[in-house]
């Protein structure tokens, strides 16, 4: 069975030029089939100040409004995707940039509303692969922004976490996934402020003592909800840690186990 290595880069890594290139070096060279998925930085946060709409996020989440959906859309399908797929061109990697609506790949439904109205936000529901694997077995990489669609016509702002783990699930029949969130961070930190204090394994009853503890809190809650979502649905390596976890075998990173 070949291996095929689903790696997520975060905000931090799309929005410094020179670590985004150095990775996008780096990436081009793994071997086998591989697919990226990227968030959107602050671009779209940048772009709504200056159209004068208003950002309004409610515990790390953006809410998202038609005229955020409208934003989000033209920076994270647009010109952060597009980029990126320039960027891996020049550096011979064959690409192909997607948002879930292109080739049907990923179908969400709208959110419900509970205690927060989230407006347009997805939450996958089905992950077609038949399109990818054909990309996959002709040497091209399949590069997705964090934008789904309901298959009614509508887009759906999307979490790229979520949608990263749930393609590493909806491959796992047919590869070993391996599944890679890279941040800023040499990983899963027991104490914040010390960038060594690596948790170099965590399995779930670490985890529900380490939230016990509130050392895992905030946007590492949900991080790791897709971690364990994904290693108790057959995908065989997850890692969280800088991006030098994927090409260097002496560096540092935390593992999920199950």
């Amino acid at each position: 069975m070949k291996t095929l290595k689903i790696i997520k880069i975060g905000g931090n890594i799309i929005d410094n030029k020179e670590v985004l290139n150095q990775f996008l070096v780096g990436f081009s060279k793994i071997s086998g089939p591989k697919i990226l998925v990227h968030g959107g930085g602050k671009l779209a946060t940048k772009l709504a100040h200056k159209m004068e709409v208003e950002v309004k996020i409610i515990d790390g989440r953006r809410i998202t409004d038609l005229a955020t959906l409208d934003i989000i859309t033209m920076t994270y399908a647009g010109k952060v995707n597009k980029n990126i797929v320039a960027k891996l061109q020049a550096n011979n990697c064959n690409s192909l940039g997607f948002s879930g609506a292109d080739g049907n790949s990923i179908i969400s439904e709208k959110r419900p509303i509970k205690d927060t109205d989230f407006g347009f936000v997805g939450d996958v529901i089905h992950i077609n692969t038949s399109t990818l694997e054909l990309l996959l077995d002709n040497n091209i990489t399949p590069v997705f922004c964090a934008i789904t669609h309901d298959k009614k016509g509508q887009l759906l702002n999307t979490n790229a976490d979520t949608i990263a783990s749930e393609l590493a699930i909806g491959f796992a029949e047919k590869f070993k996934t391996e599944l890679y969130y890279c941040f800023e961070k040499n990983g899963v930190l027991e104490r914040l402020e010390d960038e060594n204090s690596v948790i170099e394994n965590i399995n779930p009853k670490m985890y529900k003592n380490l939230i016990e503890q509130g050392i895992i809190a905030d946007g590492m809650l949900p991080k790791l909800n897709n971690c364990f979502h994904a290693i108790h649905h057959h995908v065989a390596k997850v890692c969280i840690g800088k991006p030098e976890m994927i090409f260097n075998t002496n560096s540092t990173y935390t593992t999920i186990k199950k």
